[in-house]
Parts: structure tokens; sequence; C-alpha cells
């Protein structure tokens, strides 16, 4: 037993040394999520830190809330308008392809491991979902971005494709702990979990808005308490009444993001930070959770799946999945290409620990093998295969402005900039002869490296972007103004 002030020390230092390490991830152009696990792997058992760590149950817990704010996060950060074009193909990549790849992955680990057939398609379920937190992160350290529909499609797929491979892994191993069961009887609740997941999650979310919005709490600090417990009792409600609770904490973040509520920039922000803490701390304890020692025993099952996931399972599912989508073949290589796997398959290889099936440990074992090995292998070689494929773009970077605006609800407003480009009417004019609405005020000028305070006499140039801060009804009045083409 160690104090508890070695115990917090040590907690710091791991935190610590994750966030510094997230540097040399970005230079090296390697996922975080494999800085992170490396770190945790260092300090557990077979590691330098000697730090004995060995319970699924509190590994599986950690996992659950973190997934919970992960996925909440990431949908506050998801806009409406830029995955509606892409819902039909996200849908499908999140649902049906998630099947395709637990089956075919699932079959080639029974013909190549030591597993039955269904114990291959638990194999395949748990590695079935993607994680494109760890792709943006390697394309933003590149200076790289994709083209069209592309960053959309790969955000809203591996936003809502956890809650399915969740569901096909509960599902198998039910089937392994109840042989007399089917999988016939498994799929309408499977379907009913993930409608009632979606449903739940818009209701919850919109009841969200308008708690927020009206509870008029004395304390600002209050707010971000206030939708940490809201989540928790999203995830905690929907999975008492039977339905998916991660899908719906993302659709309730989906719904938070696209509409607006007191304090919303503030309470982004903090959720931002909260799943970046989540994300550490997770890949911390369960590296720590692993010994290394064991995965010696299971490369060479572990490299076959993994080749076979990365060039056929993975592939396959999105070649059949997008069939009439419009999407050329290059656009469909790169998604089949970034399907690399994060923490929840790690997570979802300790339930078959916990529920006690036979070959838990193997599967378990293989799994993290499988997520280090596409992290290094696909996550190293994104920013080489979009530039081969001619999909990349260049990273636009937004400019951070000195000021902000905090909507509160008494005077509902938002700082929004708008670009002039080399033909629009405003380029060479003054800002008092625009003809701006009256509720549309430009509060600062960025241009290149400065920023400028405006006056009405001040001349626009190509290139500026003008901060607005202006009501929603005057908004798009003012930005049709700047965006207007010269004559």
């Amino acid at each position: 037993m160690i104090s508890i002030e070695l115990a917090l020390l040590a907690a710091a230092v791991l935190l610590l040394a994750s966030i510094l390490a997230s540097k040399v991830s970005d230079r090296l152009g390697v996922p975080s999520l494999l800085i992170f696990l490396g770190i945790g792997m260092l300090a557990g058992s077979d590691g330098i830190g000697g730090i004995h760590f060995d319970d699924p149950f509190v590994a599986q817990t950690l996992g659950v809330v973190a997934l919970s704010y992960i996925l909440f996060a990431g949908g506050l950060s998801t806009s409406w308008t830029s995955v509606r074009p892409v819902l039909w193909q996200g849908g499908i990549l999140s649902t049906l392809g998630v099947f395709i790849t637990a089956a075919l992955a699932g079959w080639f680990a029974a013909f190549v491991g030591e597993f039955s057939l269904l114990e291959g398609f638990l194999l395949g379920s748990i590695i079935s979902s993607t994680d494109a937190a760890a792709v943006f992160s390697v394309l933003r350290a590149r200076n790289v971005s994709l083209k069209g529909n592309l960053k959309p499609l790969l955000e809203l797929e591996s936003g809502s494709n956890d809650p399915m491979a969740v569901l096909l892994t509960l599902a198998c191993i039910s089937l392994l702990l109840h042989p007399g069961e089917t999988a016939a009887d498994l799929l309408p609740r499977i379907a009913v979990q993930l409608l009632l997941g979606a449903g739940l999650g818009y209701l919850l979310g919109r009841g969200m808005i308008h708690l927020i919005n009206h509870i008029r709490l004395e304390y600002d600090g209050l707010y971000p308490v206030l939708s940490l417990a809201l989540v928790l009792f999203i995830y905690g409600l929907s999975t008492t009444f039977q339905a998916n609770g991660f899908l719906a904490v993302y659709v309730a973040g989906i719904v938070m993001g696209n509409h607006g509520f007191i304090h919303k920039r503030s309470l982004v922000r903090f959720h931002d930070g909260l799943a970046w803490l989540m994300q550490i701390s997770m890949f911390l304890v369960l590296g720590l959770l692993v010994f290394p020692s064991r995965l010696a025993g299971i490369a060479g099952t572990g490299i076959l799946v993994t080749a076979f996931l990365m060039l056929a399972a993975r592939p396959a599912a999105v070649f059949l999945t997008l069939i009439g989508s419009g999407m050329s073949f290059r656009e469909q290589a790169m998604v089949a290409w970034v399907g690399l796997r994060g923490a929840v398959p790690i997570i979802l290889a300790t339930f078959p620990l916990l529920a006690g099936i036979p070959q838990a440990d193997m599967i378990f074992n293989i799994v993290f093998f499988v997520v280090l090995a596409s992290a290094l292998l696909q996550g190293t070689s994104i920013p080489r295969v979009a530039r081969w494929l001619g999909v990349d773009a260049p990273i636009i970077r937004v400019p951070v402005y000195p000021i902000e605006c905090e909507p509160t609800g008494r005077a509902p407003c938002d700082l929004v900039d708008v670009e002039i480009t080399e033909v629009s009417a405003a380029a060479g004019k003054q800002i008092v002869e625009l003809g701006l609405p009256e509720g549309a005020l430009v509060v600062l000028i960025n241009r290149g490296e400065e920023f400028i305070i405006p006056t009405g006499g001040t001349i626009l140039n190509p290139g500026d972007r003008l901060l607005f801060l202006a009501g929603s009804e005057h908004l798009d009045r003012a930005r049709a103004v700047i965006q207007a083409p010269r004559e």
C-alpha cells in the first residue's frame, strides 16, 4: 500500500508526462494515443514504473464514464450543416459498415487463431469501431486536411460507430454465455436500443438546452457542474430504459452544439478540455492494465489480424456500404485507410474478461496489439496516403481573436468572422460605404498577423477577416453584403 500523497504525485507525473509527450507526437506525426498508451505501459508492472494494476472492472468503469464525456464533447463540436450532406453515408458506415468489418475480421480471426467462429466474431466486434480523433491529430500536426466531405464523413462515422460496436460485443458475449439464444433473438433488441438511444438523445438534448437557459444559477461556475451531471444522467437514464447510452449522449451533444444556450462558448471549451483529460486518463489506465510481456505470445496472430483488418475487412466494409454514394474511388480508398483503432476496442476487450469468457485473456492481448499496430502503421502514413490519393488540402488556420462574446440569454449575440475575397464588392471600400445592417457591428479586423480596430473610414483589403458582433437575424444580411461579388 502507498500513501495517498504518493498516489496523487504519481497521477500528476503521468498526466504531465502525457501532456508534454503530446508535443513530441505532433512533431513525429504519431497519434497521441500511442504516446499515452506507451507511457502507461512504461509505468506498469512490466515497465520501469513498476505500478501493479490488474483490475479490469476499474478500467471498464473509467472507460464507460470517459467515453460518455468524449462522445458528448464530440457531438458538441459536430456541425449539423457540415454532416447533413453525408448523413446517410455516415449512418450506414457506422452500422452496416461496422457489422461487415466485425464479420470479416471475426471469420479471419477464427481461421488463423484458436477461436470458435463466435469467439472470432466477438474479437471482430471489439475491433470494429474507428477513432477519427487520432486521424485528425496526425493531419493537424502535418498541416494537412481533407478535401470535400471526407472530414465531416469521418467525424460522423467515428462519433456514431462506437454504439454499434458495443451492441455487437454485448450480443456476442450473451450468445457465448447463453447457448440457447440465437442471433435472430438479439437483432430486434439491437435495433430497439439504437432507435431508443437516438430518440432519447434528441429529447434529452433539447431538455438540457431548456434547463440551462432557464435555471438562472447564481454562480457561473455551476453551469459546467450542471452539464457534467446531465451527461451522466442521460447515459444512466438511457441504459435504464434499455437504450444505447453512448448513442444517446452523442446525439444530445449534437443537438446542443447546433442550438444556442447560455454560456455555450465556455461550456464547449470546458467539455473539450474534459474530453482530453478523459482520453489521457483512459489511455494511461489501459496502458497500466496490459502486460507487454504477454504480447509476444500473440504477436503472430496479432500481425495477421491487423493486416487483414487494414487491407481487407475495413476496405470491403467501406466500398460495399458506399456504393451509389457519389464518392470517387480515391475518396473511398482514403476512408478505408483511415480506420484507426483507438481506446474503445481496448475498453470493450475488458467486457469478456469480466464476463468470464474462456478466451478473454487472449482476446484482450490481441485487441491491444491490433490497436498499437494500427496506430503505428496507419497513423504515421495518413498524410502520405492523402497526398498520394490527391485528397489532401491545406489546413485553413482560423485566427484567435483577443475578444469574446458570451451569450447570456438576455443579450443574444455572437462573434463571427467573414473573409473578404478577391472578387468581393467590399474590397477597396470604406466600412461606412458598405450599407451594413444596424444590428451588425464590425468590432475587429484581422489583416495578416495584426488586428485593427476599425472606424467608419477604414478601407478593406482582399484577405481581411471582419469580426462581426451581431444577432442571428442580422448576421446573414451582413454576410451577404460582404460576400456579394463585384459587378
